[in-house]
């Protein structure tokens, strides 16, 4: 019988992965020598996981970008999202949430099946760009259109 690992001791084996290599890993000089300076490595965001079956755990990356003004129509996500906005800055609402926006550097978590009423880039003038990391135990697609769910609209 193979034991699980609850979805935040994941996690943590998974940080611990993370800062693990990166003491393992020499910085380097743009000249490809070996710096003197020890690489440092420090959590930016963390938020607990639903139940997951250990199992069947996959993880998938997408880069998301929108031009000025570009925007996605309503959606939902069936899996965990946790965002990370790379460039520009993103204005986001899920149903039953406030509108967010959220600018580079800036990270988010989404929870399974939650309502996209809002995903647009915040500027008329910059593009955004951000990534998606999606956590999955099971087959699914990763993004769902749903009927109109336009904010103030009555469905």
């Amino acid at each position: 019988m193979m034991a699980q690992l609850h979805p935040v001791g994941f996690g943590i084996a998974i940080a611990g992965m993370a800062l693990a290599a990166c003491r393992a890993v020499p910085a380097q000089t743009s000249a490809g020598r070996p710096a003197h300076q020890a690489a440092t490595a420090r959590p930016v965001f963390s938020h607990e996981l639903p139940s997951l079956d250990g199992r069947h755990l996959k993880v998938t990356i997408v880069e998301v970008a929108y031009g000025p003004g570009g925007s996605s129509p309503a959606h939902s996500h069936p899996c965990a999202v946790i965002g990370h906005v790379v460039q520009g800055a993103l204005r986001t609402q899920v149903k039953g949430e406030p509108e967010a926006i959220y600018r580079s550097g800036q990270s988010f978590y989404e929870a399974p099946n939650g309502v996209h009423l809002v995903s647009a880039n915040a500027s008329d003038r910059d593009s955004v760009r951000f990534l998606a990391y999606f956590t999955c135990d099971r087959e699914t697609p990763l993004s769902v259109p749903v009927a109109d769910t336009q904010p103030g609209r009555h469905q």
